[in-house]
């Protein structure tokens, strides 16, 4: 019996893989990107030379797995170190330190085999020993809080077979591990971090990482910019370019104005009211993708204003979404009422319960949870108390215009909110690291895979990725079974009924899933059709002309 079970889900992983392949296929024949001159395709001989300049939105820090590592690190981090997957351009786990890789027949070990080629930037040899130490001792070490360990839960630990093959060890088998092994798990050298603290030593963090990946650190001025330079000794050749510029361009009108007058190449569009006039320019193209991406509201479960579920649902009913999407986001969006993306067409449902914009259906709700005006000052109360809170947000993208629609809503149905606008990395800190706030607006990316148990898992409350610190063991147990079914249908159909128990108990409150509309300069030649984080995977082959 277990050995047919075994045989079963070896087969089982095989067609989940397949299943993935079409799902993304078919959502990228569906019309994922609306450029019809794909100005970042590759055109003519690839020309060797030239600099790229792109914007984050504050300083980095170079260490992936680093707690306050986030959105402005990632993009920079995927440049200087390599994972042992990548997304391929078809999104499905591709090879990039590891060339081959199998489960065993029960799912519970998971082999990988390393290339033997790769070195680092101070010229030491990458191996299997690398890769079991930034598991065992950073991220599956749970004094270390590792960012990102989250998605790793299910490892148990990893063991070095030969000088360029790992193990990985499973608590619980789960076919998303070649996915998330490519997102945001870079490897890091044993050699210069053995014996370190890994979080505090600033020689690597923030002035000179050692990575394998295609570019590593030339200049860094913080506030300025990282100036990246080319890796000769890149695996995969020498890159085309001779330097990736970031500058840390935190403002979405001066990142327009910087692109318009030719200071920057490529960059992810976060005012769209700007579209029209990034398309009328003879020097750049729009170019729009579909990502596995959401956008969410959260509610602090710490917080008794917000623990009753009836709340959570007056909420999202007080918010007119559609209207949001429709003027701040030009309509680049679809209405979220669970956490799996439409781009997964063979995982996603809209048969979920979804609420409509109704002010006075969430005026019922809140009035149902014990809430009223019974002093007539026009904010609802409960034994004495009044319904106020702070609504932080940071200062990134469009974040701040859609906060401020979503206050004013919250406001028209009684409600006493005060919003507050912080800096990105005083966001990261206070907010995520912390956990010190009421009520925050914001995205989580994660692979192209419907596994999001690393942003809603009870055990990952206050401290991983679950960051309203929902606990729900219904929950728990429909995502732990869809980390351990390979099946494609079955695995469908628990996914299926996780989005619908999710909509109807609001761990966040969903918003929309974005589109990304990326703004290219047309002299940008060799950059694969992808959402922008995906693009730098295979920044070693770009190039200008």
């Amino acid at each position: 019996m277990e050995k047919k079970s075994a045989v079963l889900f070896r087969k089982q992983v095989f067609a989940w893989l397949m299943v993935v392949l079409l799902a993304v296929m078919s959502a990228c024949s569906a019309g994922g990107s609306s450029s019809d001159t794909g100005g970042d395709e590759s055109t003519g001989e690839p020309k060797k030379g030239g600099k790229v300049t792109l914007p984050i939105v504050g300083d980095p820090i170079f260490n992936p797995w680093h707690p306050n590592a986030y959105a402005e690190s990632n993009l920079v981090n995927r440049v200087i170190f390599s994972g042992l997957t990548r997304p391929g351009e078809d999104l499905a786990p591709a090879p990039h330190l590891a060339e081959s890789w199998q489960a065993s027949e029960d799912g519970m070990v998971w082999t990988f085999n390393l290339r033997d080629d790769v070195k680092w930037h101070d010229g030491e040899q990458f191996t299997a020993e690398d890769v079991a130490f930034t598991f065992n001792d950073i991220v599956l070490n749970p004094d270390m809080g590792a960012n990102g360990a989250s998605n790793f839960k299910t490892v148990d630990h990893v063991e070095v077979v030969e000088e360029f093959i790992v193990e990985f060890h499973m608590k619980s088998a789960n076919a998303a591990l070649p996915a998330y092994l490519g997102f945001n798990a870079e490897i890091l050298p044993e050699h210069k971090l053995k014996g370190q603290d890994p979080w505090e030593l600033t020689s690597f963090n923030k002035e000179a990482p050692i990575g394998t990946g295609p570019f590593k650190v030339g200049k860094y001025i913080s506030g300025q910019s990282v100036e990246l330079v080319a890796n000769p000794d890149f695996y995969l050749g020498e890159p085309n370019l001779d330097t990736v510029i970031f500058k840390i361009v935190p403002d979405a009108n001066t990142q327009i104005a910087q692109a318009l007058s030719g200071e920057l190449d490529l960059f992810v569009l976060e005012d769209k009211a700007s579209i029209d006039r990034v398309k009328s320019s003879n020097n750049l193209e729009v170019i729009a993708n579909d990502t596995t991406k959401y956008f969410w509201i959260s509610l602090n479960q710490e917080n008794e204003l917000f623990t009753d579920v009836k709340v959570r649902q007056a909420f999202l009913h007080a918010i007119d979404r559609q209207a949001i999407i429709d003027t701040v986001l030009k309509g680049y969006a679809k209405i979220a009422d669970a956490a799996i993306t439409p781009n997964q067409a063979v995982y996603y449902t809209d048969e979920v319960t979804r609420y409509d914009y109704d002010p006075e259906k969430a005026k019922q709700l809140l009035e149902e949870a014990g809430w009223s005006d019974t002093d007539g000052d026009g904010i609802l109360d409960k034994d004495g108390k009044k319904f106020s809170f702070l609504f932080e947000v940071a200062q990134q993208g469009d974040l701040e215009p859609v906060s401020q629609m979503v206050h004013q809503y919250l406001k028209e149905v009684g409600l006493d909110v005060q919003l507050k606008t912080l800096e990105w990395n005083t966001m990261i800190q206070k907010n995520v690291i912390q956990r010190d706030y009421e009520m925050i607006l914001n995205w989580w990316a994660y692979p192209t895979d419907p596994d999001v148990f690393a942003q809603h898992f009870s055990g990952n409350a206050g401290k991983g990725n679950n960051i309203p610190g929902y606990q729900d063991e219904k929950l728990d147990e429909l995502l732990l079974k869809g980390q351990q079914t390979s099946e494609p249908e079955e695995r469908a159909e628990i996914y299926k009924e996780a989005q619908q128990y999710m909509s109807e108990t609001l761990p966040y409150l969903y918003l929309w899933y974005p589109q990304e509309i990326s703004v290219v300069s047309k002299s940008l030649k060799g950059a694969p059709e992808m959402y922008l984080g995906g693009k730098l995977y295979y920044v070693n082959e770009w190039w200008v002309d």
